[in-house]
């Protein structure tokens, strides 16, 4: 993979997924800029792979139209910021809901529309969804609404686009060696009592694999999409979870 000359624009790259596809794009030669709202935690990242570092909120309109300004023109999208919470149904907050559709919804359509908008020809919007996507869980239903909208949303722009030299795809990963999932375990512990080891079992068990996804999978993914091999994946919502559907 030889992306030099390219420029690629990955939200939340400060930690988790978005660092490690900071890492495996640079690695692949483009230019690649970071976004996220914490700047210590992206200018970490900045050292570690040479990346641009620009601070913004992805569920901010003028926010996203301000990173694009400073970034340039990107040929590689990755709308890869959210977050996560759980609560049961019953006990979910408006609040709440609007916090996961704002975070992983609204942040992905902010971020896909202007970087459509500033694409000069070639381009790939990859959304990282999840695999909460394309099914169903518990005590998360706001999470899993807005990562349903993703998938939705990759399917419906990916129709728009389809006559010109752009693709649009989701990578729908089970969970994933990150922060993220850590503080998932740390609240499975704290409701139920569980050690570490078997709430991190309780999480892994949903995987035909029994495993956690590695970080460095999702990006081997992305880097694959930006190939040419990948031009006639389009609209596609891709799992990486083991075998879970």
């Amino acid at each position: 993979m030889n992306l030099a000359g390219k420029r690629a624009l990955i939200t939340g790259g400060g930690s988790g997924i978005g660092a490690d596809l900071a890492r495996g794009f640079a690695e692949a030669g483009a230019e690649v800029v970071i976004a996220g709202r914490r700047m210590d935690a992206l200018e970490a990242v900045a050292r570690k792979t040479g990346a641009r570092a620009v601070q913004a909120d992805v569920t901010d309109e003028q926010s996203v139209t301000r990173l694009f300004l400073e970034a340039g023109p990107c040929e590689i999208v990755i709308a890869n910021a959210g977050a996560a919470e759980s609560a049961p149904f019953a006990r979910t907050s408006l609040a709440q809901w609007h916090a996961m559709l704002g975070a992983n919804l609204t942040g992905t359509f902010l971020t896909f529309r202007e970087g459509l908008k500033q694409m000069p020809g070639w381009g790939r919007l990859i959304a990282i969804a999840s695999i909460a996507g394309l099914r169903g869980y518990p005590y998360v239903a706001p999470y899993v609404a807005a990562k349903h909208g993703v998938v939705g949303l990759t399917r419906a722009v990916a129709q728009e686009i389809a006559k010109r030299e752009i693709t649009v795809n989701a990578i729908c990963p089970g969970y994933v060696a990150t922060e993220m999932t850590e503080r998932s375990v740390a609240n499975i512990r704290a409701r139920t009592g569980l050690d570490e080891a078997e709430a991190l079992a309780a999480l892994t068990k949903t995987s035909p694999q029994n495993r956690l996804i590695a970080p460095a999978e999702i990006t081997s993914l992305a880097l694959w999409l930006c190939s040419q091999e990948a031009r006639g994946m389009n609209g596609q919502a891709l799992p990486l979870a083991g075998g879970e559907a």
